[in-house]
């Protein structure tokens, strides 16, 4: 018997190889006519250097290469934390803000440890998100949000990833590593900056043959 089920027929490729960011950026968008890949789909497509001065330059950077080498629309973002006390470090680096191969855990203790003699009252910080959406064509669109919160003097939860378990929320009295991951997918910076993205993506996917 022929099966008549219907599958996606849209791939739309997250331009990400952490299977945490890929698992949120998927639950949020939550495309469901559409199958979303990562970059393990794609193992030939080698690092995308971040070598932008913003997260948007970053994440337009990410969403036109992954676009342009896999022949699909590519979703982007580039996050990370910004903290007031520090100037806004460590920004667009955070990932590689301990070093290239640094654990989450050696990111946040390089963190606190700079921030030790930061009283409380002065530790705040957000978290940024910018979100792009590239077609193979290039043409792209780009948005951006802030989490506002302050940073911890020690990890707390468990759950999430990157400086989650160090950043309070204090309207939730929470980390965001305490945070149940469907709360966190509605209202952190990723879900604001994905959500505004919405309305372009839609756009891209209604272009296609």
């Amino acid at each position: 018997m022929k099966d008549c089920r219907e599958f996606p027929r849209i791939e739309i490729v997250v331009a990400t190889r952490n299977p945490g960011k890929f698992k949120e950026i998927e639950a949020i968008l939550a495309v469901d006519s559409a199958r979303f890949l990562s970059l393990k789909d794609f193992p030939g497509i080698p690092e995308i250097i971040e070598d932008g001065n913003t997260f948007a330059e970053n994440a337009l950077k990410k969403a036109r290469t992954v676009a342009r080498l896999t022949g699909r629309i590519a979703v982007a973002d580039d996050s990370g934390l910004t903290v007031d006390a520090l100037q806004g470090r460590p920004g667009i680096y955070s990932s590689r803000y301990a070093g290239e191969n640094a654990s989450d855990e050696d990111r946040c203790r390089k963190l606190l440890k700079e921030m030790e003699s930061i009283p409380e009252g002065k530790r705040g910080g957000a978290f940024v998100c910018a979100a792009a959406v590239a077609s193979p064509g290039e043409d792209a669109d780009v948005v951006e949000a802030k989490w506002q919160g302050t940073i911890t003097f020690a990890p707390r939860g468990a759950n999430g990833f990157g400086y989650d378990p160090i950043f309070y929320i204090p309207e939730m009295n929470q980390t965001v590593a305490e945070l149940a991951p469907a709360e966190k997918n509605k209202i952190s910076h990723r879900a604001q900056a994905l959500e505004k993205l919405k309305n372009a993506l839609s756009k891209f996917l209604a272009s296609l043959p």
